[in-house]
């Protein structure tokens, strides 16, 4: 088991990373929440990671923090919540905005993120009820840690390639970051998609 990951931060494009340990390449998909607490390609890096295994490839999940990992593992145990729906959650908001969600059972904040209805919302308060008791929702990793970007276009085209892979559809992801760009964000990808999925559950 892969546990943690300590090395250089090789390539950084949302919501993958390429981690350099040792000469040994570690493809690892992050949460958004993850992403904007990397630093700068090219800088040490150390995240916590998960090793998903399926008949056909192994994958690694990273975090920013046990606690994150750890709401990973139980979000997936969840009937009907797969790793991929994990990761969107995990990315569309906050540890500390789920945590409140799923004890004061607000079903309506949950709906708005990609992939789960109302169903799926209700299912993730029951199960995860008890599971969260532990957690500190105090915890809020969603400080960004912004890296600039030359050019506006391309950070946009980043921006909507990264809500693509998270799950959300071509119109809504490039509605969602024309809105977030007209907001006046800053020129950065990460910016733009921080902005974005805020405005998604606002």
């Amino acid at each position: 088991m892969i546990g943690r990951l300590s090395g250089t931060l090789v390539i950084k494009k949302a919501p993958q990373i390429l981690i350099d340990c040792n000469g040994v390449g570690y493809e690892v998909d992050v949460s958004m929440s993850t992403f904007y607490q990397l630093p700068e390609e090219g800088n040490k890096v150390a995240i916590w990671t998960h090793l998903l295994i399926k008949d056909d490839q192994h994958a690694l999940v990273g975090f920013h923090t046990d606690q994150e990992r750890q709401l990973f593992r139980q979000l997936i145990k969840v009937n009907g919540v797969g790793p991929k729906m994990a990761l969107t959650i995990l990315s569309g908001i906050s540890e500390a905005d789920f945590i409140v969600c799923v004890q004061s059972g607000d079903v309506a904040t949950l709906t708005r993120l990609p992939g789960v209805g109302k169903k799926t919302a209700e299912r993730l308060i029951v199960e995860m009820k008890d599971k969260v008791s532990g957690f500190d929702a105090a915890v809020d990793s969603q400080t960004p840690g912004l890296t600039p970007a030359s050019h506006r276009g391309s950070a946009v085209e980043e921006a909507v390639e990264a809500l693509l892979a998270l799950g959300y559809r071509p119109t809504d992801a490039s509605k969602m970051i024309t809105r977030a760009a007209e907001a006046g964000s800053e020129n950065t990808a990460e910016s733009l998609i921080k902005q974005a999925l805020q405005n998604a559950i606002s």
